[in-house]
């Protein structure tokens, strides 16, 4: 796995896939970029899914298939699943959509329960009962997870989902208990009250958290919100997105959103900050490695500790980025 830091603050990420899968190349004229709009509304277990939901429970998974934490042992943080569209299926048509994961708030500084981090790595069941159960746990991922670590040591990770598996009913994070006697790091507070309520007590009062949330989320850990995907027009929809040092336009004809004056194009009106495709606005620079693609986020879009920046996740190379703001 190669790391790289970007600046101050920031994480790259590379993924680990557990399998791998054809990938299709698409004509560059047939990729379109998306807005992705978060609403004031849940998507109830056995309602039509949409085109997805934040926060909430993961579908089309059982909870021995649960991604784990590999640092603390706790089960990571569903994040969101998003149905992709058409040209965005990178790896076949049957791969529909897809489920990120992310670590808990509390946890996101590199906190780490030393002897399950061990267990987890080892090769042989550890004798302990309950490092054990994890251990058996981590042998028997789904299929198609995929793994990636940041720069300090905190984990992500994503799964492909059939459109059966999209549309089956939603999964609960396993029990493990108490893992702190393994290290100090207590279970985070998604656990007890859900993903939505836990980032609300985080960051109520920010603006930005009670304009998309909307209310105060219920103490739920089915608790989500619909989003929706909608296309728009991008010059840069279908190309790889690159920095530029000479001129404002790529060799790959990707161009910079804004002039010489640095103010935005026209065509940057509309855009949405939580995005599929086309132009890339991270925090800080464009990282190495992202073909086109991509979906871009905020915190808000799941619940995440990005220091007030923004995440980008690469559905092709599963890859992940994210940087402060």
């Amino acid at each position: 796995m190669n790391v790289t830091r970007r600046g101050f603050g920031t994480m790259i990420l590379t993924g680990a896939a557990a399998v791998s899968t054809p990938t299709i190349m698409r004509g560059q004229d047939a990729i379109k970029a998306y807005n992705i709009e978060v609403h004031h509304r849940s998507i109830r277990d056995g309602e039509a899914r949409g085109h997805g939901w934040c926060f909430g429970l993961p579908p089309g998974i059982t909870p021995e298939q649960w991604p784990l934490d590999r640092c603390t042992g706790y089960p990571l943080v569903h994040g969101f699943t998003l149905l992709l569209p058409q040209d965005y299926r990178c790896h076949g048509p049957d791969f529909v959509a897809v489920s990120f994961f992310s670590v808990a708030l509390e946890h996101s500084g590199g906190e780490t329960n030393k002897l399950v981090e061990t267990a987890l790595k080892a090769v042989e069941s550890p004798a302990d009962p309950e490092l054990r159960r994890l251990w058996q746990h981590h042998q028997k991922p789904h299929p198609r997870l995929h793994y990636m670590k940041d720069i300090l040591g905190s984990d992500y990770a994503a799964i492909l989902l059939t459109e059966a598996e999209f549309n089956s009913p939603f999964c609960l994070p396993p029990q493990y208990g108490e893992l702190s006697r393994f290290g100090g790091v207590r279970p985070a507070e998604w656990l007890g009250k859900g993903s939505a309520r836990a980032f609300w007590d985080a960051k109520q009062q920010m603006r930005f958290v009670r304009d998309v949330l909307g209310q105060i989320p219920d103490a739920d850990l089915a608790y989500n919100l619909a989003i929706s995907r909608t296309p728009r027009f991008d010059p840069n929809a279908g190309k790889t997105p690159m920095e530029v040092y000479d001129g404002f336009i790529a060799k790959n004809g990707y161009q910079m959103p804004f002039d010489e004056d640095f103010k935005n194009r026209e065509w940057v009106a509309g855009h949405s900050s939580n995005h599929i495709g086309g132009t890339m606005r991270p925090s800080q620079t464009i990282p190495d490695g992202f073909g086109p693609f991509y979906v871009e986020f905020d915190e808000e879009f799941g619940g995440y500790n990005f220091g007030g920046g923004n995440a980008q996740l690469d559905f092709q190379s599963m890859k992940f980025d994210w940087a402060c703001g």
